[in-house]
């Protein structure tokens, strides 16, 4: 009886055995194939392949060959906000630091030091090397008050220190990549120019994309809690995606937050607007400091006292001389000007030959950049002998004349000409300590030429770069970086011949364009618009006349001037157009109008996305007559910022750029 009992025993032990089992490996099937979370298992089968997460499930899939990475992270923001965190299991670029905001993220190095700028001075392969970091509680400032406290310079220390650099790349209905770039400057810098990443930074990555509402992923984790996932907050009207990270509890195994530095986040369309330049203005003024000198100077404190009278400026009202409605604040500009005139002292370096250096060529479209070294280093009120009492310094080189010395014919390679301003720049920081003490933060250059963004992305990518080719997504930093007018000066003793125009009511022609079929957008706009509506004079180049009377003509009866972009952003026909006091209507996406930092553009300009040249006329047609009239106006009033005079006068072109150079260095410090 007992031998019969312990063999029931031991059959039904090993039929409920089996019953488990089957119970198991069913409830497994069914998580794997019906359950948002079934890649918890696929995740411990297969680490070659990728986390897809899409409305709440996860799926698996190869890497995309195309991606852009940095500390193993891609960051993809679609039209629907899409966030993919590129992340291997035991190698994930996280955030660390336990006092740090998790939207300001910095780079730093596995020695605990804050690294140089990320495309040049960092060893990208350590942070292939580097393990797994883990993210402790955040603090609790939001993105939102930081955004509301950009005005009055009041934004949270911790909101201008960026400490994480990002890859955003468009989804696939985006066709453009843009580069977010954190250096010690911790600028947002779109920068596709640049040379590209090695290949091998970007290998055995795996690619996490989280829809609209994020959830918190890692390699490691057993169960995704939706109350312990960042939910980000879209704003409507500004179009950004503002979100705040819900701590995490001390127990937690998700101990890694992915999230992206929302002060340094580019928009999510492949086109950014006017408007989205703007909010990105704001947030970088609020979110950068440059780095912190080597050894402390009077200077700096000169110009932290000058920022701090800035950011108090006192109201003012109805200043004759400036039409309130032109700027971004009024206040603010007038006070800083006067700084301005009263303090800054530039150093310009002696070193180098010409014709390269020192050697300015005023006439032609790339004028500006040879009429402000020729006034700059004949003036005796802003100049300094004494490199210590400067509180910038001047690089006085010609982008035009280092293309027509150096560059090689059908060669289609810069590296003459860049290794000719790192010669230079090795010269500098030989004889002299300056450079070294800011990493070229005070220093500053003004160049015109097409290509003088590619010949400075590298060497001198901390520097304040007035650049004529002001393209937001080819390197073009908004808040460091100034857009220089691009003037075509004619005549070198008469740079202002024939300017003005006839008054607005004897204006007979609604739009205008003439010129050479540079780029790929100027023939769109001959194919829409060329001899289809007599309203609409748009040419090719025209017939050559005594004085260029045609084209001027053209232009002094005209509403509105199209200021369509050749190869590159700029174009000389923005200031034309001002100067015959004529309304711009700019045609070229991405492209950051000079003195953006403290003019208003939409105040006397008229933008027009490239994609909307079949809508061209119906377009000027909606502008009301009161809103033209008003255009108008502000053209005329505007107009004495774009003047170049063989003696500097007061609020004209040269004084506005040696402003704004001034202006985005003050914006640049920060009380250590």
């Amino acid at each position: 009886m007992d031998h019969q009992l312990l063999r029931l025993c031991q059959v039904e032990t090993k039929s409920l055995i089996w019953v488990t089992g089957m119970m198991f490996a069913a409830i497994l099937v069914f998580q794997y194939f019906e359950l948002p979370y079934s890649n918890v298992l696929s995740s411990l089968f297969s680490a070659d392949k990728d986390l897809v997460v899409r409305n709440g499930s996860i799926s698996t899939g190869h890497s995309p060959n195309k991606s852009e990475m940095i500390n193993n992270m891609t960051v993809l923001i679609g039209s629907n906000t899409k966030y993919a965190i590129n992340e291997r299991a035991n190698n994930t670029g996280i955030f660390n630091g336990k006092d740090r905001n998790p939207w300001d993220a910095s780079v730093r190095d596995r020695n605990g030091g804050t690294s140089q700028s990320l495309k040049f001075d960092e060893d990208i392969n350590a942070d292939k090397e580097s393990s797994s970091e883990n993210l402790v509680e955040p603090n609790k400032i939001s993105m939102a008050d930081t955004v509301k406290n950009i005005d009055d310079g009041s934004a949270p220390e911790e909101a201008r220190e960026p400490e994480q650099s990002f890859y955003v790349k468009k989804d696939e209905n985006s066709s453009t990549s843009e580069h977010i770039e954190s250096s010690d400057a911790g600028f947002a810098s779109p920068s596709p120019a640049l040379p590209p990443m090695t290949s091998s930074y970007a290998s055995s990555q795996s690619v996490v994309d989280i829809d609209s509402t994020p959830h918190v992923v890692d390699s490691n984790i057993t169960l995704l809690e939706k109350d312990r996932t960042m939910a980000p907050d879209f704003n409507e009207n500004s179009g950004n995606l503002r979100g705040e990270l819900i701590p995490l509890g001390d127990n937690s195994s998700l101990n890694r937050v992915t999230q992206v530095n929302k002060a340094l986040e580019m928009p999510t369309s492949s086109v950014i607007s006017i408007s989205e330049m703007n909010n990105l203005l704001l947030q970088n003024r609020a979110s950068y400091h440059s780095m912190t000198p080597q050894w402390p100077s009077a200077v700096d404190q000169e110009l932290l006292h000058a920022k701090s009278l800035v950011e108090n400026a006192p109201i003012i009202k109805n200043d004759p001389s400036l039409y309130a409605p032109l700027y971004r604040n009024v206040s603010m500009f007038k006070r800083s000007y006067e700084l301005m005139e009263d303090t800054i002292k530039v150093y310009i370096y002696r070193e180098g030959k010409k014709p390269v250096l020192h050697q300015p060529r005023l006439t032609g479209i790339y004028a500006s950049e040879g009429w402000f070294m020729k006034l700059l280093e004949a003036n005796q009120k802003f100049i300094t002998k004494d490199p210590r009492k400067a509180h910038l310094f001047y690089l006085p080189f010609s982008s035009l004349m280092l293309e027509e010395t150096l560059y090689i014919a059908n060669s289609h390679s810069f590296d003459n000409l860049i290794k000719y301003l790192k010669n230079y720049l090795d010269l500098i920081e030989a004889k002299y300590p300056f450079w070294n003490r800011t990493g070229g933060a005070d220093h500053f250059l003004v160049a015109c030429h097409d290509w003088a963004p590619t010949e400075t992305n590298q060497l001198m990518a901390k520097c304040l770069r007035a650049l004529c080719n002001a393209d937001v997504k080819e390197g073009f930093v908004l808040g460091k970086d100034v857009s220089l007018p691009e003037t075509y000066v004619h005549l070198v003793k008469n740079p202002l011949r024939d300017i003005g125009g006839k008054p607005a009511s004897q204006r007979s022609i609604l739009a205008f364009f003439a010129g050479k079929m540079h780029g790929y957008l100027r023939p769109i706009l001959l194919q829409h618009w060329e001899n289809k509506d007599p309203d609409m004079k748009i040419f090719g180049r025209m017939p050559k006349s005594k004085g260029n009377k045609n084209y001027l003509r053209h232009m002094k009866n005209s509403k509105y001037c199209i200021c369509a972009k050749g190869y590159e952003v700029n174009s000389p026909r923005i200031v034309e157009a001002i100067l015959y006091e004529c309304v711009p209507v700019i045609i070229s996406d991405n492209f950051v109008p000079p003195f953006f930092e403290v003019l208003n553009w939409e105040s006397f300009a008229v933008f027009v996305l490239e994609e909307d040249i079949p809508n061209l006329k119906s377009i000027l047609l909606s502008i009301p007559e009161k809103r033209y009239l008003q255009l108008q106006l502000r053209v005329q009033k505007v107009q004495k910022h774009f003047l170049w005079h063989a003696k500097p006068e007061k609020y004209d072109i040269f004084h506005m750029i040696l402003h704004s150079v001034w202006y985005n260095r003050l914006h640049q410090l920060s009380p250590t």
